[in-house]
């Protein structure tokens, strides 16, 4: 994922019922038998596990007649069944050291070609830079000879790449799966984001080993520069597949985003459902100029410092509000956590319909910041300048504001608030006040000036959150391969896993798919462990342990095979 690559919801109406078991490709709710506690997803999400029928009745008992799983029901494991034969003799090859050797060499071959992004890149054709994802492309074609004889290829603006396994049934809509191209494989991206698209591309290789042929089209898309946007990868690719497909094409999409975790002796799997909007404000002042030794009693820079104090100390009040994932997240930890405070689970299994109660269980889950930074619109104050000369008085200053929107908030709402903020303090400094473009307050003279901007042209809306509830097929599709995933990688009997609804903090390229279809996941089947999935991404130290590699291909087979076999979508 980036950061103002990423430097990025729309709120639901209701809350998601309890999933329910119709037939394939939905699972069948089975006995929650592991805790699940929150955590911060991708960039650190909060989640939660199934519990023990023994724990789950003492829950019940003490806090009341509602049953705390009816809060978050569980999937149960899904595997291929047309094609279980193939399933069993992949699940065999995954287990051989000859296959754990080719894996990580395919991996090691890919993480060896240089193809980092930069914030400076010129226009392709013109950066030599962008010349790095020629060799890469060389590479593929030699590593997946089945696929470059078998799929379509089409390179979208130079290096965008997209693949197509053409299905026998033209009626069933596409599966996407979309990566970028960015016992341990080091290096940079084996793990953001290069294991994906090896992991997925080696999938489909052993399935086309396999003399597998799918029923439902499946479509590959790789973009090249998410780290720094995607705006010249994703953003193209985006828009090829809506002109080639149209709206709402696809029967769902997974992207890079929410890992498996390991928290409070539980674990879950954290594909995120949604991501927060962003915005960067540009905060410009401007005064006269003149010499040091006869200053005003306030200069551009002590004016703008006075100013931001003032931001910081009145933030966006964060609220935790129902029909949004961070409220979901609440109520799967009194679902499901043991070690949450029993004053949390009372209020949480009764905020569905009391106001006081959720204000209770707000009150006492804000105590953990990253958990309220998640439900709530950020700021930060990430850039500040003025001034060239010691004993000159500065005549401009300016500061950028970084804001992560909540996923029930809106652009809007965050340029309403910073108007809202700095208003009586331009007044107090006699500035003349524009924001985004509107004068706020007319033509009247003034000392200096006070202005607020885009600062990059970048603001991006919350996502639309991706349908969780009982008849979101593709949900439970998704929950019931990542649970079959875990538990034959491990040879469990019982699950071993729990899946919910999670939030990034961060923006995805997903973010140019929105059309595509409703129904986004932004998921990557990679144990983190106890950590937040993101140490040693971007830095020297990026890892990607093999067997986690070995499991990720699994993950993607599994999902394939599924998705193809799948009546609901």
């Amino acid at each position: 994922m980036s950061s103002q690559g990423e430097k990025g919801h729309v709120s639901l109406s209701e809350l998601p019922q309890p999933a329910q078991s119709p037939r394939r490709p939905f699972s069948r709710l089975a006995p929650l038998k592991w805790i699940l506690t929150l955590v911060f997803a991708s960039a650190v999400c909060y989640t939660f596990q199934p519990a023990t029928g023994g724990i789950q009745a003492l829950w019940d008992e003490r806090d009341g007649h509602v049953e705390t799983a009816a809060l978050c029901p569980q999937a149960t494991a899904l595997s291929p069944e047309t094609n279980a034969g193939l399933f069993k003799s992949l699940a065999e090859t995954y287990k051989t050291d000859s296959f754990l050797y080719r894996a990580v060499e395919l991996l090691g071959g890919a993480v060896r070609i240089p193809t980092q992004s930069y914030d400076d890149l010129g226009p392709i054709g013109e950066d030599p830079r962008w010349e790095t994802f020629g060799p890469f492309h060389d590479y593929l074609l030699k590593a997946y000879p089945q696929i470059h004889a078998t799929l379509e290829l089409t390179k979208v603006n130079t290096y965008g790449l997209v693949y197509v396994w053409k299905g026998t049934e033209e009626s069933l809509k596409p599966l996407l799966l979309t990566a970028h191209q960015g016992k341990y494989v080091w290096g940079r991206g084996s793990r953001d984001d290069k294991s994906g698209l090896i992991g997925i591309m080696t999938a489909v290789e052993l399935l086309l080993e396999k003399n597998f042929q799918p029923a439902r089209t499946l479509v590959l898309a790789f973009g090249f520069d998410e780290e720094v946007s995607g705006r010249r990868g994703a953003s193209a690719l985006g828009d090829y597949l809506l002109s080639t497909y149209g709206e709402n094409a696809f029967a769902m999409l997974v992207d890079e985003g929410g890992k498996i975790s390991e928290q409070y002796g539980g674990t879950f799997a954290l594909p995120s459902v949604a991501e927060k909007g962003y915005i960067d404000v540009r905060v410009e002042m401007a005064a006269p100029g003149g010499h040091s030794s006869v200053p005003p009693v306030h200069t551009t820079i002590g004016m703008l410092a006075e100013l931001l104090v003032h931001y910081e100390n009145n933030p966006i009040e964060a609220k935790l509000s129902r029909g949004t994932p961070t409220y979901w997240h609440a109520e799967c930890l009194a679902a499901h956590a043991p070690e949450l405070p029993s004053s949390i689970r009372s209020s949480m299994k009764k905020a569905s319909s009391s106001d006081k109660a959720l204000k209770a269980a707000q009150d006492e889950l804000f105590k953990d910041p990253t958990f309220k930074a998640l439900v709530g619109t950020t700021q930060a104050i990430d850039i500040i300048g003025g001034g060239v000369k010691s004993n000159a008085l500065p005549e401009n200053a300016m500061a950028v504001i970084n804001h992560r929107i909540a996923t029930d908030s809106s652009v809007g709402a965050v340029q309403e608030h910073v108007i809202a903020a700095f208003k009586d303090l331009a007044a107090k400094f006699n500035l003349s006040f524009t924001a985004f473009g509107t004068s706020i307050t007319g033509d009247a003279p003034a000392y200096g000036s006070l202005a607020l901007s885009d600062a990059w042209g970048t603001a991006l809306e919350p996502a639309p959150v991706t349908p969780t509830g009982a008849n979101a097929a593709p949900f439970q599709l998704l929950s019931g391969t990542i649970k079959s995933t875990f538990n034959a990688h491990r040879d469990l009997t019982e699950d071993g896993i729990a899946v919910i609804p999670s939030l990034v903090s961060g923006n995805t390229d997903t973010r140019y798919y929105w059309t595509l279809t409703p129904h986004i996941f932004r998921y990557t089947h990679y144990n983190a462990g106890t950590g937040s999935g993101l140490s040693g991404v971007h830095t020297i130290n990026e890892a990607c342990d093999a067997q986690n590699f070995i499991e990720m291909i699994r993950f993607f087979t599994t999902l394939i095979l599924n998705v193809d076999e799948s009546t609901a979508l």
